[in-house]
């Protein structure tokens, strides 16, 4: 009986070693393959959203332009209205909670393609710019406070990127600030230095 098995358990040995050196050469070929840069990674990103957003246009039927910009490490995707923003103000949506949850689409939608987490920001119609400047206006005003000392303020809850625009006019100003609460209820907190 341990006769008529020999065969076999070389034949399946044989077939675990070229198994080995197969996975040792596809390794290698893999390590030899040029890896994408960061920033062959963020075109692409801007690539796959770009097409991801233009068939969101086209079922929504929306017309828009697509623009596409890589800076500081982060994939940006502008949609423009070809005749004025009005039309594409239902994809911001009341305080730009649809533009949020499109933004989250289009960053699944670059993992799918891509593999890899996207931290892209998606502005529809100037909305983002727009919001931002509203941000550091009242992010100075708070730092004002918090200098003429009336203590630590606390800010509407607000997004991530938000949040971060904040704390970006905050530590220019010389003064402390920190994301407080959970979920929906995130907001920053602007303090003195103490």
């Amino acid at each position: 009986m341990s006769e008529q098995n020999t065969p076999d358990v070389q034949n399946v040995e044989q077939q675990g070693e070229q198994a080995d050196v197969a996975v040792e050469q596809t390794s290698e070929q893999a390590d030899a393959r040029p890896r994408a840069t960061a920033a062959e990674r963020l075109e692409e990103e801007g690539d796959v959203a770009a097409d991801y957003v233009e068939e969101l246009l086209d079922i929504a039927d929306l017309d828009g332009d697509i623009d596409i910009e890589v800076r500081d490490g982060r994939t940006y995707v502008s949609v423009i209205a070809d005749e004025g923003d009005e039309a594409l103000q239902d994809l911001v949506g009341r305080n730009g909670k649809t533009l949020e949850s499109l933004q989250e689409l289009v960053r699944l939608a670059v993992l799918a393609s891509t593999g890899h987490r996207s931290r892209l920001i998606l502005d529809v119609a100037g909305y983002r710019t727009r919001r931002g400047a509203e941000l550091r206006t009242i992010a100075d005003r708070a730092v004002a406070e918090v200098k003429d000392g009336k203590g630590p303020v606390h800010l509407e809850p607000m997004g991530a990127y938000e949040r971060k625009i904040v704390h970006d006019v905050v530590a220019d100003a010389g003064l402390v600030s920190e994301s407080e609460g959970e979920g929906p209820h995130r907001h920053v907190v602007i303090s003195a230095d103490d």
